[in-house]
């Protein structure tokens, strides 16, 4: 029974959770600290949690809610979120929950698909542990990371069957680039007239830098995904949500299929500490993230022995992309030898489809932490750059 023969091909081949893997190896280090791991060191508003804490005996939170989330949730966030006035909401646990849903309600296995390199990890594993396996990766600019969109017209054009659905996520994970919403909304139309689906992740709608605005795109071939994780410090809560076209006949229906026979619902009282912390508005969020800007300029001193030219991105989102110096294409090794020989541990490019870069996030450390790992980290860069990886 222990054979590979007897288990599925679809978990097989996919690849394995980077995450699960830095864990791993920092379990093994000791005085180890982490800019790897897409999480925020602040809790969710101390009202909001009082407020859940109060709860804890109503019955309703022990018992099973609507599938698509707690009514009251779903109008707040229809009301005042993202100005979508032609889509409907389901609440789902976490964002990644989310992705899996649209993928099994829209996708059928061996349908192609496009995403854009350095794309987010856990959505190409979702198509391959689907059975999607025909994953079509393009490129994007050398000098933005934006998406290509006139490879992306030509690959749509081409390519027969006609690719499902094209995803992206903006501010991106993992270059923290942000796609301008003339980008985005060319990218749309593309998608339109091929008739594919443009699924684009918002996670990091909040974390926008140097006057940004984020801004979202709505239209019937259009599903929109968001999280609570990030900006509400609700990572271990896990509720995410699906804002998807209200017009579009069935696919509502069909995304309760999949809901039905995963989650039945998010979990009761995360959802009721996601409305209390939506009361508190998106001031709350923005004054948390002006806090991580120090946090970013450390990040990219300790970036500076590779080279202005080698570090992305760092426009959105909680995560700045360098390309390490030619002759390490092997960048998994290089993060095993700065978690063992300088005490930080970072994220390997070779995860998302870009062998011979790093990730690296400043959203985890409050100040003081920070400064403390990215000094370990210049000192291993700088190390690197002048004489290679001594053991």
């Amino acid at each position: 029974m222990g054979s590979y023969g007897m288990l599925a091909r679809r978990a097989l081949l996919t690849e394995n959770p980077v995450m699960v893997q830095i864990q791993e190896l920092i379990r093994g280090v000791k005085d180890c600290v982490s800019l790897a791991q897409g999480v925020v060191y602040w809790q969710p508003p101390k009202k909001a949690l009082e407020k859940v804490q109060e709860l804890v005996w109503e019955p309703s939170i022990s018992r099973y809610g609507a599938d698509e989330g707690l009514p009251e949730l779903r109008e707040a966030l229809l009301r005042d979120e993202n100005k979508l006035h032609k889509s409907s909401v389901m609440v789902t646990a976490g964002a990644n929950q989310a992705f899996v849903n649209i993928v099994l309600t829209l996708c059928d296995a061996g349908d192609s698909v496009v995403m854009f390199a350095p794309y987010y990890f856990n959505s190409y594993m979702s198509f391959q542990m689907t059975g999607v396996t025909n994953i079509l990766v393009g490129p994007g600019d050398p000098k933005t990371l934006h998406p290509d969109a006139e490879w992306l017209e030509r690959t749509l054009r081409d390519t027969k069957p006609t690719p499902k659905l094209v995803t992206v996520v903006n501010p991106g994970n993992p270059s923290g680039t942000y796609i301008p919403q003339p980008l985005l909304q060319r990218i749309s139309d593309i998608c339109k007239n091929a008739g594919c689906w443009l699924v684009v992740d918002n996670t990091y709608e909040y974390f926008m830098y140097d006057g940004r605005k984020h801004v979202c795109v709505e239209d019937n071939h259009i599903v929109n995904i968001f999280s609570f994780s990030k900006a509400y410090g609700m990572m271990g809560w896990r509720v995410g949500y699906i804002a998807y076209p209200s017009e579009v006949e069935g696919l509502a229906a069909q995304l309760l299929k999949v809901q039905d026979n995963i989650p039945i619902c998010a979990s009761i009282i995360s959802q009721h500490l996601a409305l209390h912390s939506l009361e508190m508005g998106s001031n709350w969020v923005t004054e948390q993230v002006k806090d991580l800007i120090k946090n970013r300029e450390l990040v990219l001193d300790a970036l500076s022995p590779l080279g202005k030219d080698a570090v992305k991105g760092g426009e959105g989102a909680i995560y700045l992309w360098a390309k390490l110096p030619d002759g390490y294409h092997d960048d998994f090794e290089v993060v095993r030898w700065l978690a063992r020989k300088h005490g930080v541990v970072l994220i390997p490019g070779c995860s998302s489809g870009c062998p011979g870069h790093v990730r690296i996030s400043f959203g985890g450390l409050v100040e003081d932490q920070c400064r403390v790992a990215t000094e370990r980290l210049k000192r291993g860069f700088e190390q690197l750059v002048n004489e290679g990886m001594v053991p």
